[in-house]
């Protein structure tokens, strides 16, 4: 249940200024500790500022969409969605700039499709990419704990998509007087495509966001469901409904304000991010190597019985997770 998840508990944010202010403060990190030579105009100069990176994170949301669209077998989009959510995990608490985004954007949808059991072998995930696939997977595989890691090993994700169709049931079953709700489907699910690339994933719950794709349908349609919400549903909790209507508002204002940037104002953050990046997590640099190599030693060692070392901070988080999944 959402009520009691790990996501509900450690990856809610208050507010888009809430979440804003983590980003900001995973931008400053990177650039207080890379950048403590320079001087502050060179700082501005160099590294990229939370807004840019904001702006080539959503560009890389688009790039998901549009290699799981075009994934072989078919992807089920609760797949999709649940990518979409350990990417903005991710870079909510880390710098595009220390970690590449591109190498991360594969990692996440890999992780997704063994969490949500889209069961794809290594071989057919990488069969969708272009280049060296060897190396792909090699990189995958090497980024895959260290996305479990920042993710806390809380991986189950809540989408809007169980209580969306738990809505559509309700709506056949105790709303007779609006014929046929499935004639609202496709704006709800144009809605809730669009919704991933907002931060309402990160602030409101699965439930506010599907009510929020089923009214904005009903309103762009011309009609009304407004009797469902307020007689049927939240019939006797008036304070329950203020705050969905509230909710909703706000959800529907975030879809109607995503603005993907220009090509070209891409193109010149990618130049940028090149320039800035950390060449430790570089997959080309000696250094990024030296430590894929240390951890085949570590999983080596793990196989032989020498246990690598972990936190009880860590055990704590990777227990919550699992017995979350199960």
């Amino acid at each position: 249940m959402f009520s009691t998840s790990t996501q509900r508990h450690f990856w809610m944010f208050k507010d888009e200024t809430d979440v804003s202010n983590a980003r900001l403060g995973a931008n400053l990190k990177y650039i207080s500790a890379r950048g403590k030579n320079m001087t502050v105009a060179e700082r501005e100069t160099h590294f990229l500022n939370a807004s840019e990176e904001k702006s080539l994170i959503m560009s890389y949301e688009y790039q998901l969409r549009d290699f799981c669209r075009k994934f072989h077998p078919p992807m089920p989009r609760y797949v999709i969605g649940t990518a979409l959510h350990y990417l903005k995990r991710f870079y909510v608490n880390n710098s595009v700039m220390d970690y590449p985004p591109k190498e991360i954007l594969v990692t996440c949808v890999y992780l997704a499709c063994k969490v949500e059991e889209f069961n794809v072998s290594m071989d057919q995930f990488v069969g969708n990419l272009k280049g060296d696939r060897e190396k792909a997977a090699t990189i995958i595989l090497n980024n895959e704990l260290l996305l479990m890691q920042q993710l806390d090993y809380q991986l189950t994700v809540h989408n809007p998509f169980r209580p969306l169709e738990g809505l559509m049931i309700d709506m056949k079953t105790r709303f007779p007087t609006f014929s046929d709700p499935e004639r609202l489907r496709q704006g709800i699910d144009e809605f809730l495509e669009q919704v991933f690339y907002t931060d309402a994933i990160l602030i409101y719950s699965p439930s506010q966001i599907s009510l929020a794709a089923i009214i904005h349908s009903a309103s762009t349609s011309k009609e009304n469901v407004d009797e469902y919400i307020t007689k049927i549903l939240f019939s006797e909790d008036q304070k329950r409904l203020l705050n969905l209507i509230e909710a909703v508002k706000k959800i529907r204002v975030m879809v109607r304000n995503i603005q993907l940037p220009h090509r070209d104002t891409i193109k010149a953050l990618e130049k940028k991010l090149i320039l800035c990046c950390n060449p430790d997590n570089n997959s080309e640099s000696p250094a990024f190597k030296k430590r894929m190599k240390q951890s085949f030693d570590d999983e080596e060692s793990f196989e032989d019985g020498q246990y690598p070392s972990a936190s009880s901070e860590q055990v704590r988080s990777m227990l919550l997770g699992l017995s979350e999944m199960g």
